[in-house]
């Protein structure tokens, strides 16, 4: 089977359910994936809104995840791996919240294998750079879109 994200709670195009949302318990989804390609080392999510006002919204970013893991449970936010600080200014998962009547946001949980053991990033990291350091050592890549809008 290839690499697969998905979501016991998500169809992937559908909608984030209210309860993964700023407007509901704000916790992160039950997240699950398939055996990650040879090579891997450790993974690495990230949640991004293209969609905001603004330019693209990092929502999300876990890195220095096992390699031996196969999922996130709801609400996910143990020491098992390093977070980092969302555009809401949290080391924390924020979930959707565009403003109203924006029409539909489309929110991407991107899975990378990385072929790195630890991604050395400072404790205050943005997701962005997150994004951007584990860019040089991606050996594979799932992907995960679902939508929301107020």
């Amino acid at each position: 089977m290839p690499f697969q994200l998905r979501s016991p709670t998500i169809n992937g195009g559908g909608p984030v359910p209210e309860r993964y949302t700023g407007d509901g318990a704000n916790l992160s989804p039950p997240l699950e994936w398939s055996d990650p390609p040879p090579g891997t080392r450790s993974l690495a999510l990230v949640v991004e809104d293209p969609d905001a006002p603004g330019g693209s919204f990092w929502h999300w970013g876990v890195y220095n995840i096992d390699a031996g893991e196969r999922q996130l449970p709801e609400g996910a936010g143990d020491t098992r791996f390093a977070v980092a600080v969302n555009d809401f200014g949290e080391a924390a998962y924020g979930g959707p919240h565009p403003p109203r009547g924006d029409g539909p946001h489309h929110y991407h949980f991107r899975l990378v294998a990385l072929n790195v053991e630890t991604l050395e990033l400072p404790p205050s990291a943005k997701v962005k750079q997150l994004w951007r350091a584990a860019q040089g050592h991606i050996v594979g890549q799932t992907e995960l879109v679902a939508t929301y809008e107020r």
